[in-house]
C-alpha cells in the first residue's frame, strides 16, 4: 500500500468508526516525516472518543497502526489527535516542564525525576533544547521508565 492508498485507508477507517458513534465528521489525514498524522475535529462525543487519560484515543491509534501493518502499508506509525487533545496536553506538559527545569537551575544543583509516559517525556526532551545548561535522559524499563532533568555536566 503506497502513501496515497494509506491516507485514503486511514480516512475511511476513521470515518467508518465515527459512524458507529453516529458522527459524520471530516477527518484530516496526511503523512509527515514517515508518520500518518490524523485529526478528528471536536464534536459532542469527543470526550468518549478520547476516554479517561486518553486511553480510548491511544487504543484507536493502536488499532489503526495494526490495521496498516496487516495491510502492509508503507507507513504504519500513526499519530491520532481528537479535538486537539494531544496538542493542548503537550502545551500543559511544556508549561510544567519549564517549572521542573527551574527546579534544577544552577542554584539548586539537584536533579528532578519525573514519571511521564513516552510521549510526554519526548515533549520535555524537545523543550530542553532551549536551555544550554540543562540536560534530560530517561532511565528504567517499560512502565518504570522515568525522565531525569539535570544540569549539564561541565
Amino acid at each position: 500500500m503506497d502513501q496515497i492508498e494509506t491516507v485514503e485507508f486511514v480516512k475511511k477507517y476513521l470515518e467508518d468508526l465515527l459512524t458507529f458513534f453516529d458522527l459524520n465528521l471530516e477527518v484530516s489525514v496526511k503523512i509527515e516525516d514517515g508518520i500518518v498524522v490524523a485529526s478528528i475535529p471536536h464534536s459532542e462525543r469527543s470526550s468518549i472518543l478520547i476516554g479517561r487519560n486518553a486511553e480510548t484515543l491511544r487504543s484507536i491509534q493502536n488499532l489503526l497502526s495494526t490495521a496498516l501493518h496487516h495491510k502492509e502499508a508503507s507507513t504504519v506509525r500513526v499519530n491520532l489527535d481528537i479535538a486537539d487533545y494531544k496538542k493542548q496536553h503537550a502545551e500543559k506538559i511544556v508549561e510544567k516542564g519549564r517549572g521542573w527545569i527551574e527546579e534544577v537551575q544552577p542554584w539548586t544543583g539537584e536533579s528532578k525525576v519525573v514519571d511521564l509516559n513516552a510521549a510526554d517525556r519526548w515533549t520535555v526532551h524537545r523543550l530542553v533544547v532551549e536551555y544550554s545548561d540543562i540536560d534530560t535522559h530517561s532511565e528504567g524499563e517499560g512502565r518504570d521508565r522515568r525522565l531525569i532533568i539535570s544540569q549539564k555536566s561541565s
